[in-house]
């Protein structure tokens, strides 16, 4: 069973910082972070708007609909975007040569 909250926790940690911290961001207290990450909150959509741009993920991961994390890249150009792109389209290719040792 999907708990947001403890993704919500997980990605906060990863970024290192405090409940504290993330209220400020969000200009919201200790104990309503907490009530998002124990699941006694349900945070509402513009504040899962906000988490989801602060941690550089889609709102469908955040709620469980999409495993993966997405990959931020606001600070490249068109073309390293496009070239990074590539990249990950010839990863997750499935002909894709294995490796020579």
């Amino acid at each position: 069973m999907y708990d947001m909250g403890e993704r919500l926790r997980a990605l906060r940690r990863a970024k290192g910082w405090s409940q504290e911290a993330l209220g400020r961001k969000l200009n919201k207290t200790k104990s309503v972070i907490s009530g998002y990450e124990t699941g006694l909150r349900t945070p509402p959509l513009d504040v899962l708007t906000s988490l989801a741009a602060l941690y550089g993920v889609s709102l469908d991961y955040l709620a469980g609909l999409e495993k993966r994390e997405m990959l931020a890249l606001p600070d490249l150009t068109p073309a390293q975007t496009a070239l990074v792109q590539t990249v990950v389209v010839e990863l997750q290719s499935p002909t894709r040569a294995a490796p020579r040792r």
